[in-house]
Order: structure tokens, then sequence, then C-alpha cells
């Protein structure tokens, strides 16, 4: 399985470079995916190492033989636990392109695509316990109103929960294909597949519980990094980046910025880049997945 085919790295010169790579340096690219990133990487370290985590186990075809390279098989919250076992406790720079990849978009079998027919899955570790389908057949109507609103920002998300839960009394989810067909008559006239794709990344951020685990990674990777240590992080919608943003800027996800007694912020990291930075118009050609890619960077402070 090539990395092409698996997966296009989005801005991946700004990626390397925002991560200010030192060739000894020990490094971790936490969402390795088709290895895009992490083989740019490499060719920057000399006697350095680099360590790629990804819970989906289809990944693993993409593992390049490098020495300087390891590879585990895991979700990028307990990055702090893995890298422990193998000795590591501080890091020079973290990468984490957020989202799902191309691979699983283009896999029916996976189920988190709307063009093709597949089960309700959307399952990045596929030994997970909770499906896209599960989450539509039990979850009550306060819970699924909820998702819709806040992880899809669907504007009538309260409408579709009740809609979910009349339909499902009748007749169980079990496909994309028939849960598309059930949603377009929830959807917008001419705006059907946004809306599909605003109730699918409802669906996957709930079942991977991504904003958890996120929390979880960012609140890691402070502790993990050294003094001036890069932070590199690719989101690609709102909820994420802001996440991202409120770390950066405020030392925590929610609430204002906290300064000490001289007026001095106190945070632990730093923005390095003003601001997000976004692919030019050439990328986003070659690469339509790169126009909602917001890229921030940032460094651990020394205190």
């Amino acid at each position: 399985m090539t990395e092409s085919v698996y997966h296009i790295p989005v801005m991946l010169a700004q990626c390397t470079e925002g991560l200010a790579i030192d060739p000894n340096g020990i490094y971790v690219d936490v969402t390795f995916g088709g290895g895009g990133h992490s083989r740019e990487i490499l060719k920057h370290l000399d006697k350095g190492h680099l360590y790629g985590f990804d819970q989906d186990q289809d990944a693993e075809a993409n593992i390049p033989a490098d020495p300087k390279f390891t590879f585990v098989q895991a979700n990028f919250r307990d990055i702090k636990k893995y890298l422990r076992l193998y000795g590591v406790k501080k890091v020079d720079g973290i990468l984490a392109d957020l989202g799902i990849s191309s691979h699983q978009i283009d896999e029916p079998s996976r189920g988190f695509s709307t063009r093709f027919k597949g089960d309700l899955d959307m399952r990045m570790n596929q030994s997970a316990p909770l499906s896209a389908k599960e989450v539509l057949n039990t979850y009550d109507e306060s819970k699924l109103h909820k998702i819709f609103g806040i992880y899809g920002e669907v504007k009538n998300a309260k409408t579709l929960a009740q809609a979910v839960v009349a339909e499902r009394a009748q007749q169980a989810f079990e496909t994309t294909e028939g849960f598309t067909a059930f949603l377009k008559k929830y959807a917008p006239r001419g705006k059907e597949f946004k809306y599909f794709a605003q109730v699918f990344q409802a669906l996957r951020i709930e079942v991977n519980d991504e904003m958890g685990a996120l929390e979880e990674m960012l609140m890691s990777a402070v502790e993990l990094l050294k003094p001036e240590g890069r932070l590199v992080v690719m989101s690609y919608h709102s909820l994420e980046d802001r996440l991202v943003k409120n770390l950066i800027q405020k030392g925590k996800f929610q609430g204002e910025l906290e300064k000490d007694f001289y007026g001095n912020p106190m945070r632990p990291l730093e923005p390095v880049s003003r601001g997000a930075v976004v692919a030019d118009e050439k990328e986003i050609a070659a690469n339509p997945r790169a126009r909602s890619a917001k890229l921030r960077v940032a460094k651990k402070t020394g205190k």
C-alpha cells in the first residue's frame, strides 16, 4: 500500500519547518497514517529518532524500513504511557495531523464516506466496541441532539434527533446508503452533501471520542516537550482548532489567560506562527482536503 494512495499529506513543508528539527532529537508523529509526514521528518534526522502513533491497523502497511523509526499501534491519547515503555520521557517535537485519512474515507467497509455503500462503522480503531450503527440505534434523543448540534453544527439537530429515534423504531439503521437516503428528507435543498458531511462528522467524532482524545494528547504533549520543543498541529474543523488555539494562547482549553503578578502570561506554550497557517491555492487545487486545514505551531516555554 503506497502512501500516495493511502493519504496525501497536507502542508508537508510547513509542518516540517514548524518542527525546527534537530538531527539528533526525538520526535513523535502522533497521526502516522500513510507515513508522508514521518518519511519527511526522517530525512532530517541523523542520530535522532521518530515514533509514529496510529490506532488504525491499516497504517502498519506504510511503516518505513528505517532504524530511526518506531511504530506504535495506539491511540494518541496514550502517547505518554507508550513513550515511557520505550524509555522516552522528553521529546523535541510533536506533530499531529488531525481528522480522517483519505484511505479511511475511500474504504467503503469503514463507513466514513457518504459516497459508498457500507456498514455504519466509522471506527478508527477497528477493535473498538462503539460504532456509528450503535450510536444511531441506541442513543436517546437528547444525546443525539447534542452530538448533531455540537459536533456536526447541524442547524436542525433537534428535529433530526427526533426523526432518528422515530425511524429506528420501525427499522434499524444499518448502512451508510440507507442512512443518507433517510437524511435527504431533512437536508436543506441544494446543500444535501454538506449536510451529510456534517452529520457523518458528528457521528465519527462521537464514535472515536475525538475531542476527549485530543485534549488528553495535547496535555500530554505539554508535559513531554523539552523547553523550546515544538508542537505542530493541523486541524480540519473548528472544534479541534479551538482546543489547539486556546491551549497555545491561554494555556487551557476554556477561560481567560492567567497572568502572574508582573502581568506576564502564565502558559506552558508560546505561539510560533502568527495565527493559523493555511494552504496556498496551488496545494488546494492538487489536494482539495487542504482547503479546510489550519496549522498552528507553538514552542514549550522555558518555565
